[in-house]
């Protein structure tokens, strides 16, 4: 056995342990950036510049500009969210010289996502050195950016990437390429205006309504892009709000500080959530968790193969199926650097198999009912209790929910399997694109792309998955430039068909021509 492999059960069949997946997730997370960082970053910013102006080809935009006939400029893609997925689609669609391309995010300038929002962990769950926004394009890759900011001996040091870093590469990363954002836009529906589809929202700041008509649409929105975030169906009517919070709200947790904070749910933000209320001086937490066990294997790990990533969609149904039960049947573990971070303080508990059965106000103190008759007493509640996948919950998709085809139209899973939250995923087409329920019904949806999580049961990771990013953006990128083609198509073929420029001075072969034929001439007086 060698040094580098883990004698445990575990190491075993497909979940070996390698040398890199041993190394502390939280490495060199206290890195900091060279003293000559800045003038690493030009120097790599100029090399960024040069590689796009090696690959650029074919140069030659294609795509006609449209307006109505009321002058209205016509969009070719609008991109509904500016996070890492939002911002390399476009960057994709720029290479493909598409550039009539616009995204929108409600958060400002450099908030875009989870990272510095309401995510909680250290480090992302990611491998350090996955692809994806680069595109191929080498001195785009976040290594590249990590090793111009802290020095090739941090990239070998750190563990996984830091979420703070994360952030500042994706901001790097949108000022380098000049990608077309607008920040500070809520967009509130989708509504078909013949073969096109009219965005509408308006502007966070000031509430003004905007409006843009696209050709595509594609939605960016992140894990809660086809739901929201789920409460558990506890009377929270009762308890003051100031009290409770999910996971994934962005919430001051320092108000917990000398606090007794409960927390519900066994996935990576509750253990997160956890730790930092304990870090920030929480005076005791206690996790509470539906399952007997921690789930302790992850089998999204074994997904990372290009295998997968490229060809899920390949399969059947009923293959694709089976994949995504062995994939979310067990769940998937918190990182282990949450749990490590919670079981370090002695002031956190932790008790399995029991669900919360009821909540009430005792005084100043929430009271909690357990599913083993016992109550808990405390002054805050933590709900690490995920989203809940229901597209009527989502403004811009609501007034046509009930259209768009899911899994369980499309599919019926085994007797055993049915009701699976799986059921209640998009069913969507090759390109991402929403497929209707009834043929006929709502053709526009066919313009509209879900570039989320919901989309891995039909075409694998894609957009929230930063492991299959690169394979989702060619998905997309391929289908969005095949309809522009298609609809180009007419106009270069008449362009083709009446192409008259000049490619070959043929002047030197008509004097060829002429003296070969004076001589064939001489040569048949010759012979006469």
């Amino acid at each position: 056995m060698s040094a580098t492999e883990d004698p445990s059960p575990k190491r075993d069949g497909l979940f070996r342990r390698t040398a890199l997946s041993l190394l502390p997730p939280t490495a060199g997370i206290d890195a900091v950036p060279l003293a000559d960082a800045a003038a690493r970053l030009e120097a790599l910013e100029r090399q960024v510049q040069r590689d796009l102006r090696y690959l650029d080809y074919p140069m030659e935009r294609w795509v006609s500009p449209r307006e109505t006939d009321a002058g209205e400029h016509i969009w070719d893609v609008v991109v509904v969210g500016a996070g890492q997925g939002g911002l390399a689609l476009t960057f994709g669609l720029r290479r493909e010289k598409v550039d009539n391309v616009i995204a929108l995010d409600r958060a400002p300038e450099g908030r875009e996502g989870p990272w510095i929002t309401y995510a909680r962990m250290l480090t992302l769950r990611s491998p350090k050195h996955v692809t994806g926004p680069d595109l191929g394009v080498a001195s785009l890759t976040p290594q590249a950016w990590y090793v111009a900011t802290y020095g090739e001996t941090a990239w070998e040091q750190l563990g996984k990437w830091p979420r703070g870093a994360w952030q500042d590469y994706l901001i790097w990363y949108r000022k380098v390429l000049d990608l077309p954002v607008r920040n500070g836009t809520e967009v509130t529906g989708l509504d078909p205006e013949g073969e096109m589809v009219r965005v509408r929202g308006h502007d966070v700041a000031t509430g003004a309504p905007l409006s843009w008509l696209a050709r595509k649409v594609v939605l960016s929105t992140g894990i809660e892009g086809n739901g929201a975030w789920q409460l558990p169906n506890l009377p929270f009517d009762d308890i003051p709000p100031e009290r409770f919070m999910h996971t994934n709200w962005e919430y001051d947790l320092g108000k917990v500080r000398g606090k007794r904070v409960a927390v519900l749910g066994a996935g990576a933000s509750a253990f997160d959530t956890a730790a930092s209320a304990l870090e920030l001086g929480a005076a005791e937490v206690h996790q509470f968790v539906r399952r007997k066990r921690v789930p302790d294997v992850n089998p999204f790990r074994l997904m990372e193969r290009a295998g997968f990533l490229h060809h899920f969609a390949d399969m059947t149904d009923a293959r694709r199926w089976r994949w995504m039960m062995a994939i979310t049947g067990n769940g998937q573990p918190p990182t282990q650097d949450g749990v490590n971070r919670c079981t370090a303080h002695d002031s956190y508990a932790i008790t399995t198999g029991v669900v919360w059965t009821n909540l009430r106000m005792i005084g100043d103190e929430v009271e909690i009912t357990l599913s083993d008759g016992s109550r808990y007493l405390c002054d805050f509640l933590v709900l690490g209790t995920g989203y809940t996948i229901d597209l009527t919950q989502r403004p811009e998709l609501a007034p046509f929910a009930d259209k768009i085809r899911l899994w369980r139209d499309a599919f019926e899973p085994p007797e055993a399997d049915q009701g699976d939250a799986v059921e209640t995923y998009p069913y969507l087409s090759g390109d991402l694109s929403f497929q209707e329920k009834v043929p006929g019904t709502a053709p526009f949806l066919k313009h509209i792309h879900n570039f989320t999580y919901m989309a891995t049961a039909s075409v694998g990771y894609s957009g929230a998955s930063l492991t299959g990013m690169k394979y989702g953006i060619q998905r997309l990128l391929d289908g969005i430039t095949s309809f522009l083609w298609l609809a180009e198509a007419d106009y270069y073929l008449g362009e083709i068909e009446a192409y008259s420029d000049l490619d070959l001075d043929t002047d030197a072969l008509e004097r060829v021509r002429a003296r070969t034929e004076r001589s064939q001439e001489t040569q048949k007086d010759f012979a006469q």
